[in-house]
């Protein structure tokens, strides 16, 4: 056991050099060499470029909703005068947009909340049941998210249009139209975060419930469930975000103005006179409909993560 003091024991000793404390912490700092503060400098310089390249366009978008309807096709920097006439355009006119925000909402909401409904019990059941064939039907699940959308949008057009098809009703122009295709891309994502989420849980926990009077239904619904929260988060803003920026779909079965999206209508916009180039609207509309996303994103960012990452350890 040694003790390190502000003078050594060969203080008194004529001619011994004298090392203070100070001396001796800048003996023990460890000293970088050229190579890595090399790496050091490309790894700062790598990150900023990724960062300035995943901002610059929303930037772009949102310095172009504040110039003035006329200068749509300017490429200053900085808007010269600042407007929020476009803004104010957005809602005016012919462009229904408020009406298209409101379906947006409301297709992808339901589409979230079905998704979970039936992908937190299918994973459950994945994760925890033990049958043959498990794996192809895991295999088969995935596959059917590979599919392009467009290939699904002529059966679905014929199928949905009651006098072309079997189908007793005629769901075009209705929310069902939009719904119930946007569950095939995102029933398969559901199933498989959650069914990895709910793998690394313990058994065990249902067991001691169990034990200690739970059904297997409750045992879920009050331990596994809760303790599951992280990836059904993950997954519901995943999704939502997913259907909110779906398009295909919503302008295929979205004939009416009344029924359209957010994104259907931002491709139809006019303008705010029906004669100008409406670039200016329609970054303000981008901007109307990208903001709340991101605040959505950056307040629960934590549990996103904590949900990717959850079943990566096992």
């Amino acid at each position: 056991m040694s003790t390190t003091t502000a003078r050594t024991d060969l203080d008194d000793v004529p001619g011994q050099h004298t090392t203070t404390a100070e001396e001796i912490a800048q003996l023990n700092k460890p000293k970088r060499s050229g190579k890595a503060l090399a790496g050091r400098i490309a790894a700062y310089v790598g990150m900023a470029v990724i960062v300035i390249y995943c901002l610059l366009p929303f930037y772009w978008m949102i310095v172009s909703s504040l110039r003035i309807p006329t200068e749509g096709r300017s490429t200053e920097f900085l808007p010269s005068p600042a407007s929020v006439e476009n803004y104010i355009g957005v809602f005016s006119g012919n462009n229904n947009f408020l009406r298209s925000l409101v379906n947006s909402v409301i297709v992808s909401g339901v589409t979230t909340l079905l998704t979970l409904a039936f992908g937190i019990i299918a994973a459950y059941s994945l994760a925890r049941l033990r049958f043959r064939f498990k794996g192809i039907v895991l295999a088969v699940i995935i596959a059917t998210s590979m599919f392009p959308g467009i290939t699904l949008i002529i059966p679905l057009l014929k199928m949905f249009t009651a006098s072309y098809s079997w189908f007793p009703f005629d769901w075009m122009n209705t929310y069902q139209a939009l719904v119930l295709p946007s569950l095939s891309f995102a029933m398969p994502l559901c199933v498989w975060n959650l069914t990895a989420f709910f793998r690394q849980l313990p058994v065990e926990l249902e067991q001691a419930a169990m034990v200690d009077g739970c059904t297997p239904g409750q045992a879920f619904r009050r331990i596994i469930l809760p303790l599951a929260a992280p990836g059904v988060f993950t997954t519901a803003i995943i999704t939502f975000i997913a259907v909110w920026n779906e398009f295909i779909i919503a302008l295929t079965f979205a004939r009416s103005s009344d029924m359209q999206t957010a994104t259907v209508a931002i491709s139809k916009f006019t303008g705010t006179t029906g004669f100008d180039t409406p670039y200016g609207t329609i970054m303000a509309a981008g901007v109307i409909v990208t903001v709340p996303l991101l605040i959505a994103v950056l307040i629960f960012q934590r549990r996103i993560v904590a949900g990717l990452t959850a079943g990566g350890v096992k």
